[in-house]
């Protein structure tokens, strides 16, 4: 929850500069994107650790996934806006895959969990 937590803390710090501090119309969308993507799955991350406690035993694993895919994802996108070389921006997919393979993971532990349930 600390990690999804300062992800938040992060995604907010990158919207409000994107919003008032860089003047580049391709920077403001990159910074833009990714504030919006690591806010979406910082929150996601509070829900799996909320799951986790109730026993949803996956929900852990579809957690990581959210944190590693929001580092990479918005990450490289943040790199970019901010000078970095453009090579940074091959770390975005697969951010992207990693979020994609947590929702995958969510949707499992949640599917096996109603299955594992007698009615």
């Amino acid at each position: 929850m600390i990690l999804a937590a300062l992800s938040g803390f992060v995604a907010v710090a990158a919207g409000a500069f994107g919003a008032h501090g860089a003047a580049d119309l391709q920077a403001k969308g990159w910074l833009t994107t990714g504030a919006h993507y690591q806010m979406v799955h910082a929150l996601a991350v509070f829900a799996c650790a909320h799951l986790r406690r109730s026993g949803v035993r996956g929900a852990a694993i579809a957690a990581w996934l959210f944190l590693g895919g929001s580092l990479l994802f918005a990450g490289s996108l943040y790199a970019l806006a901010l000078g970095g070389p453009r090579s940074l921006g091959a770390a975005a997919p697969i951010g992207g895959l990693l979020l994609l393979a947590g929702w995958a993971a969510l949707a499992w532990s949640a599917y096996a969990g109603t299955r594992s349930r007698p009615d």
